[in-house]
């Protein structure tokens, strides 16, 4: 399925001191300099994806007109890709609404290898891979946007409300700043009653973060070598 694209859309920061500095492992898996953490699962990004932040918040089976997903780590833009994917393959019709919030966005080119990895994500990767690099990209079935800039200051700051968090910063230890408790309740603020959000983590001081932001929260199987991950959903007013 091929999707109009509008070229309107204003570029992105490129100041190279905030772009993601990598190292490559097993080929074509993109680790941080930065945070000594690679930005996906060496087993299999693609299928940890499906299984934490699709599965963990019930899609694509939750998907309608206007469905928003936010996000805090763009990385690869693996998600989003996946995400779609989804989408398009559920048929539903409408757009899906995608926002990100990235403090050190990654090259264009380096998010195209990253990508490549997963063949079954290449059509889809190729029909996108013109826009990476922009902070708003609009389909006939997507509107995304990335924000970029430490998400402490720059969520507050976000007039949405989302349906589905994927909550995918590196490892709590390595980056905890994306796992503040003030963070975590600014997530639980941008939540829409009865939304829901979800993390490859099980860490105690996240999953307690989570319920003190107005989450019931649920720990439950992780994908590959990981035994627990974290799923958490806002009550309904």
């Amino acid at each position: 399925m091929l999707s109009r694209v509008m070229t309107h859309s204003r570029p992105a920061s490129h100041d190279e001191t905030n772009r993601a500095a990598l190292d490559w492992r097993a080929g074509d898996v993109p680790v941080s300099r930065r945070f000594d953490d690679p930005y996906f699962s060496l087993e299999n990004g693609l299928e940890e994806t499906r299984h934490v932040f699709l599965g963990g918040n019930g899609l694509p089976g939750r998907y309608r007109d206007g469905f928003q997903v936010a996000e805090l780590g763009f990385g690869t833009g693996l998600n989003l890709l996946a995400s779609l994917q989804a989408w398009r393959e559920t048929g539903v019709t409408g757009v899906l609404r995608y926002t990100s919030f990235e403090a050190y966005p990654m090259a264009p080119e380096d998010m195209v290898r990253a990508q490549a990895g997963f063949a079954g994500l290449n059509a889809l990767a190729a029909e996108l891979s013109p826009q990476w690099g922009r902070s708003v990209i609009e389909l006939d079935d997507l509107r995304f946007e990335l924000i970029t800039g430490d998400a402490r200051q720059t969520l507050p700051g976000w007039d949405g409300l989302a349906d589905a968090w994927y909550l995918d910063g590196f490892s709590p230890a390595k980056n905890p700043e994306l796992w503040e408790a003030d963070l975590l309740a600014e997530v639980g603020g941008h939540t829409a009653p009865g939304g829901t959000a979800a993390t490859y983590t099980a860490a105690g001081f996240v999953r307690r973060g989570l319920a003190e932001a107005g989450f019931e929260v649920t720990r439950v199987p992780g994908y590959g070598r990981k035994r627990h991950m974290t799923t958490a959903r806002k009550a309904r007013a």
